[in-house]
């Protein structure tokens, strides 16, 4: 199983950052992601509940960072945090040196379509089409489309083990092929960011191993940086650093 190389791609300065002289602007480009004071609280009514209570952590470029923790630890609300999906109480969220937490919607949209491949626990495909189509709408996102766009979507789920489903619906796709459908869509366009919630748990044994080495091939020999949730003690072979979350707070990490 091949992995073509991710290229580079400069990410504009966001105008709101810190001079190019600052010592911390410096610091965060350096990095793939950089997340500081980072809380996030949810509100029902009267009711408040504080998800995350401030967390710093910094992941280089082309690490395998793993977050793990126990049930309602916060894992999930950080990754959505760091990948902008929601957006934080407090703190700042630098990805590839830019501050997408001071960015307005659409360029937070732009910023996440061209560098960011997210995979959802819950697959979040289309069920009426095709295999292909799910990797194609991902594609078309990032501007490739038509011919160009099937042929790079075949070459997604065979990445996967899935080439032979490809014209199959997504209601017809058993839980572990979706959520190869899903790594596939994610890795469309070589992004330079894949942030995953529990990739490998719908998988067996053969495709959770198949998975592992396409992210470790990723990162090691792509240069992308991966930073996942899971429980699946298999990922932490080819793991960089584990972060360990409990109530909302990063009690320790471990470097591998």
């Amino acid at each position: 199983m091949t992995v073509s190389q991710t290229q580079p791609t400069e990410i504009a300065r966001s105008s709101r950052q810190a001079s190019a002289s600052s010592p911390y602007l410096i610091k965060t480009q350096t990095k793939a992601i950089t997340a500081t004071g980072i809380k996030m609280v949810f509100q029902s009514g009267s009711e408040r509940f504080q998800a995350l209570k401030g967390i710093d952590l910094a992941v280089e470029r082309g690490d395998i960072h793993l977050l793990m923790g126990p049930s309602g630890s916060g894992k999930t609300t950080l990754l959505s945090v760091l990948a902008g999906i929601l957006t934080p109480t407090a703190g700042r969220v630098y990805l590839l040196g830019e501050e997408i937490t001071c960015l307005s919607s659409a360029k937070l949209a732009r910023f996440r379509a061209q560098n960011i491949g997210f995979i959802f626990q819950g697959f979040n495909l289309f069920p009426a089409l095709t295999a292909a189509e799910n990797v194609e709408v991902a594609l078309s996102l990032k501007r490739i489309r038509g011919r160009a766009a099937r042929h790079q979507a075949q070459i997604l789920l065979e990445q996967v083990g899935l080439g032979a489903h490809a014209q199959r619906l997504g209601r017809e796709l058993s839980g572990g092929q979706k959520q190869r459908v899903a790594i596939a869509r994610a890795l469309a366009g070589n992004p330079q960011l894949i942030m995953a919630d529990e990739p490998t748990a719908a998988l067996d044994s053969q495709n959770g191993h198949a998975i592992i080495e396409l992210l470790r091939q990723l990162a090691k020999e792509g240069g992308c940086t991966v930073l996942m949730v899971t429980h699946d003690p298999r990922i932490q072979d080819v793991a960089d650093r584990i972060l360990y979350l409990e109530d909302g707070l990063l009690r320790r990490h471990n470097r591998i």
